[in-house]
């Protein structure tokens, strides 16, 4: 990955809807150039994927919580289809420390998200925080 690369990562991080045209001026290349390069990052693995960034509380969802969930290594197997079918969570990531998964979620009310924890609780202990705002909102890897 050369200085280019990075720049049209920075790019497109700031807008992937940046028509190819506008990047290859940005980048003092041809279009088909970008376009190749573009591609050679997506099938690398470099570039994941294209998202829309959508305000939750837009839709109703007014609780954004973490949930940590300690749970035995044997209920993965399990675990894991469960959490990955459940359209309220956001991220679930597998961490060190007292508890084994930390759990991001959004829900309409409290009374819904206590009817996941307790779905949850059939793996084992939860302990949960409800975010009240944030300083830092979710951000792409800085290139």
């Amino acid at each position: 990955m050369d200085e280019i690369d990075l720049k049209l990562l920075r790019l497109l991080q700031q807008n992937s809807r940046t028509p190819i045209k506008a990047l290859a001026g940005e980048v003092n290349l041809s279009s088909p150039a970008v376009s190749a390069r573009i591609d050679r990052l997506e099938k690398q693995g470099v570039i994941r994927g294209y998202t829309l960034d959508v305000d939750p509380l837009q839709l109703g969802q007014h609780i954004l919580a973490y949930i940590r969930l300690d749970m035995q290594p044997t209920q993965k197997a399990e675990f894991y289809p469960f959490i990955a079918a459940c359209p309220n969570v956001l991220e679930c990531n597998c961490v060190t420390g007292q508890y084994s998964m930390l759990i991001k979620v959004t829900y309409p009310s409290t009374q819904d998200l206590d009817g996941f924890i307790g779905q949850l609780q059939q793996f084992g202990k939860t302990e949960t925080q409800i975010v009240f705002s944030s300083p830092v909102p979710p951000r792409s890897v800085q290139v």
